[in-house]
């Protein structure tokens, strides 16, 4: 596996899989992912298919093998450990990390990435809440997670994650006071476009969309 192109191919299916309820992806899904055409998108699966990293078949998606699952997390992995780094320690904004990391991911070292790991002490998540992969591979749940969306008129949560995790959005989330960790109450739904009107711990208030509520993950706290 040495091709930067192929590492992106595996992470894209992965995360395609991890949404759709067959763990498949389509060859039109993975070329939405990637901006590119699904006739390339055809051609790399076939090469991977021959490298036992994917199987596939013709109108019925790609899945990865146990082969390429694995490298696709290892990637995942040093994805999430690098924008921890650029953002805990080398003051980088949530927003800004994401670019770079897709470039540092790619480096090769496993004495680097756990070295790295250990440096960090051990992070269990990434600045957007996403869960990070330990040097096996496992990577945690957030069980309780909901959708700022899904919480009702009065109930509590804390920010843990975001779906969207575009410059843009983080930057809009960043302005409203959004960030991880804040606490808020959902005060009032509007039934017009279910905008949502949030309570923060200090007693301020906003409103936000419905797009922006479908986009972040919260943690139901109960009194």
């Amino acid at each position: 596996m040495n091709s930067y192109t192929e590492e992106n191919y595996l992470k894209a299916i992965y995360s395609l899989a991890q949404k759709s309820e067959n763990k498949g992806a389509s060859t039109n899904a993975i070329a939405t992912a990637l901006a590119t055409k699904a006739s390339s998108v055809t051609d790399m699966v076939k090469k991977l298919a021959e490298k036992k990293l994917v199987n596939y078949k013709k109108y019925q998606g790609v899945t990865l093998t146990e082969k390429g699952k694995s490298v696709a997390v290892n990637i995942i992995r040093k994805h999430r450990l690098w924008e921890v780094f650029l953002v805990d320690k080398l003051n980088f904004k949530w927003d800004e990390v994401h670019d770079i990391a897709e470039q540092l991911e790619h480096i090769k070292s496993p004495e680097l990435t756990q070295r790295l790991d250990q440096f960090l002490d051990f992070p269990k998540f990434d600045p957007h809440g996403d869960p990070i992969p330990d040097a096996e591979g496992n990577i945690l749940n957030h069980a309780e997670m909901n959708l700022l969306s899904e919480l009702k008129q009065g109930e509590k949560g804390v920010v843990v994650g975001v779906k969207d995790s575009s410059s843009g959005f983080l930057q809009h989330l960043e302005n409203q006071n959004l960030m991880l960790g804040t606490k808020l109450i959902v005060a009032q739904i509007f039934e017009y476009d279910q905008s949502m009107n949030i309570e923060f711990a200090d007693g301020n208030h906003i409103t936000i969309s419905q797009q922006v509520s479908h986009n972040v993950c919260v943690k139901k706290e109960i009194d």
